[in-house]
């Protein structure tokens, strides 16, 4: 899919972060160096982050919704196999205070699928710039990276337009679809057109965190079998979430549905962000 790139309301909102982190003190308070004969004058310190540790990544995600995610978990016969599958593997880290992750693989008849939750704990080592601060301007960052093309005018609504459905398995009259995939229900793929519907664009999110994006983006591997992969970045004061959700179809042509990819992430982010609320 050809984007245009979009980024002049994250790219001037880093740019401002950026310079945010980078000048002298402001209104909220007196340095030292303002007054260096003043020895009663103390510098002003930013508030720390809401969050002082982050969840048990491989188990932040429930059965029911991995078994949603994961569709080829339920055909795995073995069950020592199919509790391994459940349990995820931990991504390597140095510090688990400050980011966590876990990966998920799972192979079915119609698509392999891919899971990866990852928690990133923000934390300024400037006295002046606060922990969310120092998020927002990490986000701002990645939001830049993500490339999101320019929103249509006429869909200026799509972040609630195309919120997360309530059922799952409900086929979308945004993505077209052909009768013969009309059987395969429990698979997330379809024949579908090669682009991604409007409403379904890569785009900012207004109803998670403090602030959101998703990004969807589908790319051939050398068997030339269709692969979308579809990514969830979400912000809640000084953590950063991201969920990537990844399917490659089994059968050559068939393309992984875009809306219940969406769906699917987006679900589990709301899920992750009530949990951190919580």
């Amino acid at each position: 899919m050809q984007r245009k790139a979009y980024v002049p309301g994250a790219a001037a909102l880093l740019l401002a972060l950026l310079a945010g982190c980078t000048s002298g003190s402001g209104d909220g308070g007196t340095t030292d160096d303002a007054n260096p004969g003043d020895a009663g004058t103390a510098t002003a310190v930013a508030q720390p982050g809401k969050y002082r540790t982050l969840p048990e990544p491989c188990g932040a995600v429930g059965q029911s919704t991995l078994d949603s995610l994961l569709p080829g978990i339920k055909q795995i016969t073995d069950a020592d196999q199919r509790a391994a599958a459940y349990a995820g593997e931990a991504t390597l880290t140095f510090d688990t205070d400050r980011k966590v992750g876990c990966r998920w693989k799972v192979e079915s008849t119609d698509a392999t699928d891919h899971l990866l939750v990852d928690f990133e704990r923000v934390v300024s080592y400037d006295n002046a710039v606060s922990d969310d601060s120092e998020a927002k301007t990490i986000f701002a960052t990645k939001e830049v990276a993500a490339d999101l093309p320019e929103p249509a005018a006429s869909t200026g609504a799509a972040s609630d337009s195309a919120s997360p459905s309530t059922s799952d398995s409900a086929t979308p009259s945004t993505t077209p679809t052909s009768s013969s995939s009309a059987s395969s229900a429990s698979s997330s793929v379809s024949p579908s057109a090669s682009t991604t519907p409007t409403a379904l664009q890569p785009r900012t999110l207004s109803d998670l965190g403090d602030e959101a994006f998703l990004d969807d983006a589908l790319s051939s591997s050398g068997s030339t079998a269709k692969q979308r992969t579809v990514t969830v970045v979400f912000r809640t004061s000084n953590v950063i979430v991201t969920i990537e959700y990844e399917e490659q179809a089994a059968t050559v042509g068939v393309v992984p549905d875009s809306q219940k990819m969406q769906d699917r992430a987006r679900k589990l982010a709301s899920q992750l962000a009530d949990s951190l609320n919580g």
